[in-house]
């Protein structure tokens, strides 16, 4: 099946999926050392985002997020890819910043935790 959104930053990459229904926040609610989520109650408290393709809505919280974002590239943390239904402007800038390949207008309902998906950011398709 073949997913067809807009492209937020370039790249290609495959991998294993990890997707909530919940907004992140990055800054607060994901530690930049190991790419853990911290967020309290959150449905991926206490999982890794580290190496996975990281499928949620839209980003929450502050600003600094971006930031945090870049921390996870820099500690090789990070998601090797973002799926968002709505891509903002606090998870945009990290991931431009980051050079993490990103997509959005995807509809994530039809991706789950454990799939395998392929992501080709240029052309905005996410394949599984």
């Amino acid at each position: 099946m073949e997913l067809k959104g807009r492209k937020i930053f370039q790249g290609k990459v495959e991998g294993e999926v990890l997707a909530t229904t919940e907004g992140i926040s990055f800054y607060g609610g994901v530690e930049a050392d190991t790419g853990i989520v911290t967020q309290k109650g959150h449905s991926l408290e206490g999982q890794s985002i580290s190496g996975k393709i990281l499928v949620f809505p839209q980003g929450t919280g502050s600003t600094v997020g971006s930031y945090t974002l870049y921390q996870l590239k820099k500690n090789g943390k990070a998601p090797l890819a973002i799926i968002n239904k709505e891509c903002e402007t606090i998870v945009a800038v990290g991931c431009i910043i980051s050079e993490i390949p990103c997509v959005d207008h995807i509809e994530i309902e039809k991706i789950k935790t454990g799939d395998k998906v392929k992501i080709d950011a240029e052309q905005g398709m996410v394949e599984k």
